[in-house]
């Protein structure tokens, strides 16, 4: 049907950007892909003029009511180096009982139980609709999934006593049979019991300052070998079928530990270690951790778990240290970092990413939960959460609602009563001949296998053809980059069309594993003939995600900023030399193509957006926004980087405005979504109305519902984001306007308005406004000298 829908796009000149709209929107629904081009150029060389690379957005775990999990393995194709799954794209011959592979053109026989296939009676693995099918492995034993939380008491009275609350609540939305563990840290680390006697409880206490290898862990802790008395169900990669041994007695079944974890979490006290004026306590968080991984490394490997850490300040001893115990001595800024005036990062961060590692080589992702009013240190420590796909919360207070409503949202339901996550999962990616994989972006780390299909070129993580992260929600997604490698002149390949196929195995939160497979399909074009085509094809919105999470790597992992924002212009002239339509050094003639129009918009409010710009950001701010930016699903993507705003007056209904300094009426309301924050602001005669209090007035009633109809729509988006944005209810000239000035497009400003005008409210800054940005651009793509 996808496919009718291109070549009626051919047959009938429809208006191109509505059909591939549709199209696009259609393939996204139903597999939970976004490719940056729709139509592939069929050469290397063309592949690299497109500037902009051919890239996948690919949500795994995307939601679909209509798609039950099938109770039978998936059939792979014989071929050793291939082994890709039976789909709809495949040439069936039903009489022979015989399938081609549509990647390496084997021909395989179908296994016994497909004898009764015919035409008219298809498996589901043959319906064109089933581009994405859900299979449930059967022979593998349903486990228990396992949380381990990680506390540390190093907090105020009052942080703990909400952090203990949330903890205790947490208890009653986890299944009966799954496993917990407890573990608390100060200036030392207890790893609480959990399976001893009524009314006694006893930790083994670890020094916060001496870092333990898991056989070390494992020895104290007594657990005995693998395969010993407390040996886990699983040493090797079938492991998650063999039989669970007895739980050890520091991660035991909820419903038998239940009561006495409740009292337990009641019970606990602020670290007891007195801390002097002018110091900091001594918290060991980098030795809490390395227990927490050792002990599930050493119990329960390659079976699916969460170390859920409660970070109430900054690691001041032993590994993983940031900052030391001398109040006076702050933690490194971004300007420390630029001086390299660093003492504690490198050697920090990489501890951290040696426990990221263990803990992604035994399927166990790490949560981290920062709440506090300075930095803990978030950036030493985002390769726990990058790495293993586990969560990455920051918050003021353990006391907020910010905090405690995202912790609750951890342990959402879908509509069958079970958990929306999944665990210790697996992503393998097989293409056509003519591509090769250069990367992914996204919260996984590499699987490290490697076959032909792989591209010198490298664009994030490389040089592998599968990932594995072990926790995915239904919206992590991943950004994987392919190169085209066919030479130029060479025919368009065989049938006139490529392949990619997902492969997704992970445990369901029931227990039972499960493989997603996902195979779609696009169309070759020759550049010489169908340029046209393949420009119609594109899609700026996945294109500009794409290009943002390139971007955040770049910066994250080796430019400069400046370099970063030179790149960024660099590759957005070029797509506008490539695609515009202008003569030679004439900017008035320029014009972009419907489907490329927003696209330099986007590159403009990513240019200004806190991924690049660091300033008036901590380093662990910076760390959380990008880390967000690198696995939330297109949409959430593209509010983050170009924030929505809306209109609400007695004009009419509420609409949506450009966000722009014009927007900003004394008459309107206005609601801002930055995916991080939503924000109300009022205009100042509406300000003015509000304090004068006319809402409570029975013959204002109308007014009342215009202040009410923002809140309203605002709640709607709280109730469904996670992490909870912060919400913000502020009016003209209060002191949180500036989260909407800082964000909107600065067409007015100090220099080019006087005070009071009609045409909004100016904004008091330097940046160049979208308008001059898009003199410029134009200028630039047009020069015969560029």
């Amino acid at each position: 049907q996808a496919y009718n829908c291109l070549i009626h796009f051919y047959k009938r000149k429809m208006s191109a950007a509505q059909t591939y709209q549709d199209y696009i929107q259609s393939q996204e629904d139903r597999d939970g892909v976004r490719l940056t081009w729709n139509v592939w150029p069929s050469s290397r060389q063309e592949a690299a003029r497109m500037v902009v690379p051919l890239a996948a957005l690919y949500t795994p775990l995307k939601e679909r009511t209509d798609l039950p999990a099938i109770q039978y393995d998936p059939v792979m194709c014989l071929r050793q180096t291939c082994k890709a799954i039976l789909n709809p794209m495949c040439q069936v011959d039903f009489r022979a009982k015989l399938w081609v592979c549509n990647f390496c053109f084997n021909r395989n026989n179908f296994p016994p139980q497909y004898s009764a296939i015919s035409e008219q009676n298809q498996p589901a693995e043959l319906i064109p609709q089933f581009s994405t099918l859900e299979y449930t492995i059967t022979r593998f034993q349903a486990v228990p999934s396992i949380f381990l939380m990680v506390v540390d008491t190093c907090v105020d009275e009052d942080e703990l006593r909400a952090l203990k609350e949330s903890l205790q609540m947490s208890l009653s939305l986890l299944p009966p049979n799954a496993l917990i563990g407890l573990i608390t840290y100060g200036k030392m680390i207890q790893v609480h019991e959990l399976g001893g006697c009524e009314g006694i409880s006893r930790s083994y206490v670890f020094s916060g300052t001496k870092d333990y290898t898991a056989k070390q862990v494992q020895e104290m802790l007594g657990l005995g070998g693998a395969g010993g008395p407390q040996g886990a169900p699983g040493q090797k990669i079938g492991g998650l079928g063999s039989k669970p041994q007895p739980a050890n007695k520091f991660l035991q079944p909820i419903h038998k530990c239940d009561m006495s974890l409740t009292d337990m979490l009641g019970e606990l006290q602020r670290d007891p270690w007195p801390v002097n004026t002018g110091k900091r306590p001594l918290r060991s968080t980098g030795v809490a951790l390395s227990i927490a991984v050792g002990l599930l490394e050493s119990s329960y490997p390659n079976c699916g778990g969460r170390i859920m850490s409660f970070i109430g300040g900054a690691c001041s001893q032993g590994p993983g240290q940031v900052v030391d115990d001398e109040l006076k001595d702050p933690i490194r800024s971004h300007h420390n970092i630029e001086k390299e005036d660093v003492k504690f990062m490198k050697k920090a961060t990489k501890h951290y990413e040696t426990l990221a590692k263990r803990a992604t080589d035994n399927g166990h992702a790490i949560d981290m939960y920062s709440c506090a009013l300075d930095q803990t240190g978030l950036m030493e420590m985002k390769s726990c959460c990058n790495l293993t796909g586990g969560h990455m919360v920051m918050g003021d207070s353990f006391d907020s609602a910010l905090f405690k409503q995202t912790f609750q949202r951890v342990f959402a339901k879908d509509p069958t009563g079970e958990f929306k996550m999944a665990f210790n999962a697996t992503m393998e990616v097989k293409c056509s001949r003519e591509l090769k994989i250069s990367g992914a972006i996204g919260p996984c780390i590499s699987g490290g296998k490697k076959d032909g299909s792989i591209s010198e070129a490298e664009i994030g993580i490389g040089n592998t053809t599968s990932w594995k992260s072990c926790a995915l929600n239904p919206g992590s997604t991943l950004a994987v980059f392919f190169e085209v490698t066919t030479q130029q002149g060479a025919p368009i390949p065989q049938g006139g069309r490529g392949f990619l196929q997902f492969v997704t195995s992970y445990q369901h939160a029931s227990g039972q594993r499960r493989v997603r497979v996902t195979t779609v399909a696009r169309n070759w074009g020759d550049p010489a003939t169908a340029l046209p085509h393949i420009s119609a094809s594109f899609d700026q919105e996945a294109a500009a995600v794409v290009m943002a999470r390139m971007a955040a790597w770049k910066a994250d992992s080796t430019e400069e900023g400046a370099d970063v924002l030179r790149w960024v212009d660099r590759m957005l002239i070029r797509l506008c030399q490539k695609f515009g339509e202008y003569n030679k050094d004439s900017p008035d003639s320029f014009r972009l193509p419907e489907n490329f129009s927003l696209y330099p918009q986007f590159m403009f409010h990513l240019r200004r957006s806190q991924f690049l710009q660091v300033f008036n950001n901590s380093p662990d701010e910076t760390s959380f926004y990008r880390g967000c930016l690198n696995r939330e699903d297109l949409t959430q993507c593209l509010i983050m980087v170009q924030p929505i705003l809306y209109s609400y007056s007695f004009q009419g209904p509420p609409e949506p405005v450009l966000l722009d300094t014009s927007s900003i009426q004394p008459d309107r309301i206005l609601l801002m979504d930055t995916f991080f924050q939503i924000l109300i602001f009022h205009g100042e005669t509406i300000a003015q109305w509000r304090a004068a209090g006319y809402q409570n007035q029975p013959e204002y009633a109308n007014f009342k519902q215009l202040l009410e109809a923002p809140i309203a729509d605002a709640q709607e988006v709280l109730l469904s984001r996670f992490p909870v944005p912060r919400y913000i209810d502020t009016e003209q000239g209060g002191s949180q306007a500036r989260f909407l000035l800082c964000k909107v497009n600065p067409s007015q400003t100090h220099n080019n308005q006087g005070w009071g005008g009609s045409e909004g409210a100016p904004v008091l800054t330097d940046d160049v406004s979208l308008q001059v940005f898009m003199e410029h651009l134009k200028k630039l793509s047009v020069s015969s000298q560029a």
